[in-house]
């Protein structure tokens, strides 16, 4: 892994899941992470349930994009973590994947997104506790 570590979150339409993630490890990296998103079928907006979920908590992704899945986004990453693109996703030795399995929030309103964030929430905080261990002081 390179010193300031690469993540990729992919999902199908890059306006729900993946766009919360990516916003949750920016916010909780505090920019010590490269961040990146995308899709195998972008949408033409985010979710704007995901939109309002994300601003209860203060973080505004109102001016995020879905973007389409490129083989050069997944190179160069570190860790690609897909979230229901199935095999869309291309695949390249050498970097670590892994596949949260969650709701898709498309079509769902507010209260039936805030549990999907909440869990993205939490396994965010994992990888971020993996790729920036606290240092000793």
């Amino acid at each position: 892994m390179s010193e300031r570590p690469s993540v990729l979150f992919v999902c199908v339409h890059n306006a729900g899941r993946s766009q919360m993630a990516a916003a949750f490890l920016a916010h909780l990296s505090g920019g010590r992470v490269d961040v990146r998103s995308a899709g195998s079928e972008p949408a033409d907006q985010v979710n704007p349930a995901a939109v309002a979920a994300m601003a209860e908590l203060g973080i505004d992704i109102t001016a995020e994009k879905p973007k389409v899945l490129t083989d050069q986004a997944v190179i160069a990453s570190d860790v690609v973590i897909t979230m229901g693109c199935g095999d869309t996703c291309p695949f390249y030795p050498g970097k670590r994947y892994e596949d949260w399995v969650l709701d898709d929030p498309a079509g769902r309103g507010v209260d039936a997104v805030r549990p999907i964030r909440d869990e993205i929430r939490r396994r965010v905080e994992s990888l971020v506790a993996e790729l920036l261990p606290a240092t000793a002081g």
